[in-house]
């Protein structure tokens, strides 16, 4: 049976988010305002395609999925399959690299030859005890 686990998200995080959406709306407002509509528009509909629709993606589609002897990670457009068994190790880390993560209370989880991703779960404990339980009955 699978289990997922949300990211945790931090507010700052999503206050950084919406800001950027406003930003976004705000710009295209002023290209409708300032170029011909037929220019205007196309521009628009972009700027708040990418501005607003991306971030809305990442916040509702950021989740990890234990299936198996699987990890799933998925955050908007990533999409990764990391088999359990390849794991090497799962450490915390606070680094801000960019990664399928809400949060900067991550794992850092390597496998296979010299990968890794950092992800947040939000029950960081509860996440790492499903994955070496599943780890275990994969060996």
């Amino acid at each position: 049976m699978a289990t997922v686990y949300r990211s945790k998200i931090d507010t700052w995080i999503v206050v950084v988010i919406i800001l950027g959406m406003l930003a976004s709306m705000g710009g295209a407002v002023t290209s409708l305002s300032v170029a011909p509509a037929s220019v205007a528009w196309p521009i628009a509909l972009l700027v708040v395609a990418i501005g607003a629709g991306l971030p809305t993606w990442l916040l509702t589609t950021t989740y990890y999925r234990i299936d198996g002897d699987t990890l799933f990670v998925s955050s908007g457009p990533v999409r990764l399959r990391i088999p359990i068994r390849e794991i090497v190790s799962i450490t915390p880390t606070n680094n801000p690299l960019s990664s399928p993560a809400l949060s900067l209370d991550r794992l850092r989880i390597e496998y296979g030859r010299g990968k890794s991703v950092m992800i947040s779960p939000r029950d960081k404990e509860k996440f790492i005890r499903s994955l070496e339980a599943a780890r275990g009955s994969a060996v």
